[in-house]
């Protein structure tokens, strides 16, 4: 059998949310930084994610992640995201499968009772620290790069909806961030179609009522996700939420989402209602949880900030060649609005 492209791609998911890793077949991809090579893939590789991720190999609710070297002196390895609609710069959810498969593949030693990595991703070195137990990794906890606010308790105006109230924050991602109780949301699984059409809505309004640029990196994207937040509550002393992100093109994120649990920290700091070293645990609409604290805070630019610290566990569902037949008729893929909501 004649291939023209086969991929090497360890199935994954962390607390729920696909995140293929893609550990061979994709070649040399040039850039001195992972940015760089973020926007390489982007501009002159984007055949790629297409294949990996759009219909007949991929779904509407897959991720995937290139590993490549990294050529930061602290870096143990580099890898790129790649999502249904976009090439974020940071995941949480994506990090902690890619640490757990670069670990139990023995791609990188595995260190018993704890492993630390230093990865790099496009938003800068992730800090990691991997607990190991006979072989598996049972916790990864990641520090990310600082969060913050860009708007607070802002409204805007949302064709069929009316006025809606906003929060907007970095964490990864940038987030526009509604209270699940103004729009009359429990947070349940029997919502998500109506939580992703409201919530695309929201965001597509968000986006061209509230600029955003960030600080340091103009290239990072404004708004491209919807998070939809529970109210606070205490469980045992400790500070808890439900929450889910509304992932472009329409489907709610099966975990609790690091990027958006770091966008909610720098939220709840700046409103006073977290300090640095409290646990906040975030839950998603399936209900896994994620395990999250503010480690110190700083600045970013004019904003202040804080430095995300998030805990969660991956687990290897599989492993498999992906090839590309020259003759298949798909070799980037489509979509179907059926799931898609609006085809690519």
């Amino acid at each position: 059998m004649q291939f023209s492209r086969v991929l090497s791609v360890v199935e994954c998911h962390a607390a729920g949310e696909s995140g293929k890793v893609i550990v061979g077949g994709v070649g040399h991809v040039p850039g001195e930084t992972m940015f760089d090579k973020r926007r390489h893939l982007e501009s002159q590789m984007d055949e790629i994610r297409k294949l990996v991720l759009f219909e007949p190999r991929g779904a509407v609710w897959h991720n995937a992640n290139i590993v490549l070297p990294s050529n930061h002196p602290e870096a143990d390895m580099g890898y790129v995201i790649l999502e249904t609609t976009e090439y974020p710069a940071m995941s949480g959810s994506n990090t902690m499968c890619v640490a757990t498969v670069l670990l139990e593949t023995g791609i990188l030693p595995l260190k018993e009772p704890v492993t630390e990595l230093v990865l790099e991703s496009p938003a800068g070195l992730i800090r990691v620290r991997c607990a190991c137990d006979n072989g598996k990794v049972t916790s990864v906890r990641l520090v990310n790069q600082p969060a913050f606010v860009y708007y607070r308790d802002v409204s805007i105006e949302v064709g069929g909806i009316g006025t809606v109230r906003l929060d907007v924050a970095y964490g990864g991602m940038t987030y526009a961030m509604a209270q699940a109780e103004e729009l009359g949301f429990a947070i349940d699984p029997s919502e998500a179609r109506e939580v992703c059409e409201v919530g695309e809505r929201i965001k597509q309004a968000a986006i061209a009522q509230l600029p955003v640029e960030h600080p340091e990196n103009a290239e990072i994207p404004g708004i491209t996700n919807f998070e939809l937040m529970g109210p606070l509550r205490r469980e045992n002393g400790v500070l808890t939420a439900r929450n889910t992100v509304v992932v472009s093109p329409g489907r709610c994120d099966r975990s609790p989402c690091g990027t958006g649990t770091s966008a909610r920290l720098a939220l709840l700091h700046a409103q006073g209602l977290i300090e640095p070293r409290e646990t906040f645990i975030h839950e998603s609409i399936t209900g896994s949880r994620f395990t999250s604290s503010i480690e110190s805070v700083t600045r970013l630019g004019p904003y202040p900030a804080v430095v995300p610290a998030i805990a969660g566990q991956a687990w290897i569902t599989g492993l498999h060649q992906m090839g590309l037949h020259p003759t298949d008729p798909y070799p980037r893929g489509f979509t179907v609005a059926d799931t898609w909501l609006s085809p690519a």
